[in-house]
């Protein structure tokens, strides 16, 4: 499981973010679920072929099957 302690602040525009937290509520997913896959999948597509730890490739996968 990923260790989920540390904070990312991200300024944004505010219609962008409440655009964003609307599609987010809509799917019932949170904003930082929404976040962490896609940092996920960025990190996958741009590893440049990095080796990859087992437990963010198991979180990709689970988000993959939903």
């Amino acid at each position: 499981m990923e260790n989920k302690t540390a904070r990312f602040t991200v300024l944004l525009d505010p219609r962008k973010k409440r655009m964003f937290e609307e599609i987010c509520s809509a799917q019932d997913q949170t904003p930082s679920q929404v976040v962490r896959q896609l940092m996920r999948e960025y990190i996958i597509a741009h590893s440049g072929g990095r080796e990859l730890p087992e437990w963010l490739m198991k979180a990709a996968a689970k988000t993959r099957m939903r």
